[in-house]
């Protein structure tokens, strides 16, 4: 595994990214249709929805299950039934990636390289989803879907994630599994780079222009300096 270049702060995506969330996921959309009476959707199709955030989520999932654009109020009331049933399956089949908490691990002993969720995904449910997978410690800060008016690929996240953290966001290594992590990080200034084994193909990631692509997770190390690489 090769060395650098080096960066000061790194800023990861949640869903795709540190976890596998597929399986809660699927599983939440489908009581939530369930519950408006419909049949449903195919697991691959709705995480295909996945990753601009909740509401998104929701919205596309009625809009396949109906055949038409769901109204607003509709929409808002599917989003409090999707949250409702994923704060109860949150954790039932969620897990780490290979080689993500071992690699936390290894940089948060460094103690040199602040690190950051930048998600989509609502601030509660993602600080629930840390702290129920044993990794909120190494985090200096959270950043949810909910928690600025905009969310990725909107740079405002990545911005702030690395004003938290106290480095510059041209400092800053952006690490996601979609193109609008990718979007994101470009649009912030900051390095970004692809996880190949999340919820997107290794040729969407290069299409949207990462500067690097991972297969596997312990290869972040060769960004990260003074780690001890064997």
């Amino acid at each position: 595994m090769g060395r650098g270049p080096f960066y000061d702060c790194l800023l990861f995506d949640l869903d795709g990214t540190l976890v596998d969330s597929r399986a809660d996921l699927v599983t939440s959309v489908n009581l939530m249709l369930a519950e408006f009476g419909e049949r449903e959707l195919d697991g691959e199709r709705v995480i295909g929805f996945v990753g601009e955030g909740a509401r998104l989520l929701v919205e596309r999932s009625l809009r396949a299950a109906w055949g038409r654009e769901p109204a607003a109020s509709e929409t808002e009331a599917g989003l409090d039934v999707f949250v409702r049933h994923y704060r109860d399956h949150l954790l039932d089949q969620t897990t780490l990636y290979p080689g993500v908490g071992e690699t936390l691990g290894q940089i948060g002993q460094l103690g040199r390289h602040p690190m950051a969720i930048v998600t989509n995904k609502p601030h509660g449910l993602t600080v629930a989803l840390l702290e129920g997978l044993g990794i909120r410690r190494y985090f200096r800060a959270v950043i949810g879907g909910d928690s600025l008016p905009e969310r990725k690929p909107s740079p405002l996240m990545v911005v702030e994630a690395a004003r938290l953290c106290g480095v510059a966001v041209t400092r800053s290594l952006m690490i996601g599994d979609s193109p609008i992590d990718i979007a994101a990080g470009r649009r912030a200034g900051a390095a970004t780079c692809g996880y190949t084994g999340g919820f997107r193909r290794r040729e969407e990631l290069a299409g949207a222009g990462a500067d690097y692509l991972i297969d596997h997770f312990a290869e972040l190390l060769r960004f990260v300096d003074d780690a001890i690489l064997n």
